[in-house]
């Protein structure tokens, strides 16, 4: 998340820069592919955290009139579901990022090309991690008193 934020705040000053220099006449080259790229792996490496923060876009206004059991296995059922989805892009993430470390796949022309492998590669991590986070959370809410929430001090 934090390695995200920061490239994400390092990216604005690039598109900045370019924008200027657009102005100027003087563009950087490879701008277009070099963000197509970065705002992909940007956004991948902050979706492990968001799962895992229950941050994830979700209409839980429902759930909690429910509350209980119900709920517990409502979100249990769309946990497992995440995990199967990003299972699956990790499954047919794996020969398309293999295939572009080997050849050094690339795109643009010219002035700046930019290695396509990078991005595949978070692409292919981070739908690895959403498993594994998405798996924890099903765990706790199959097995809610098998885990063990830290309790507030409250003898202070």
């Amino acid at each position: 998340m934090v390695v995200a934020a920061m490239w994400a705040f390092l990216l604005a000053f690039y598109i900045l820069i370019d924008v200027v220099g657009r102005a100027f006449g003087f563009p950087l080259k490879g701008t277009h592919e070099l963000v197509k790229n970065a705002i992909v792996m940007i956004a991948f490496m902050q979706t492990a955290y968001c799962v895992m923060a229950r941050s994830m876009l979700r209409a839980d206004f429902i759930l909690h009139l429910l509350g209980g059991k119900p709920e517990r296995f409502i979100n249990s059922a769309g946990y497992i579901l995440g995990a199967l989805f990003f299972a699956g892009l990790f499954i047919g993430t794996i020969e398309p990022a293999w295939h572009a470390i080997i050849t050094g796949e690339f795109e643009g022309e010219g002035a700046l090309r930019v290695p396509t492998w990078p991005a595949r590669v978070v692409v292919l991590l981070s739908a690895g991690l959403l498993v594994i986070n998405y798996m924890i959370l099903a765990l706790k809410e199959i097995l809610p008193s098998y885990v063990v929430e830290a309790e507030p001090d409250i003898a202070g």
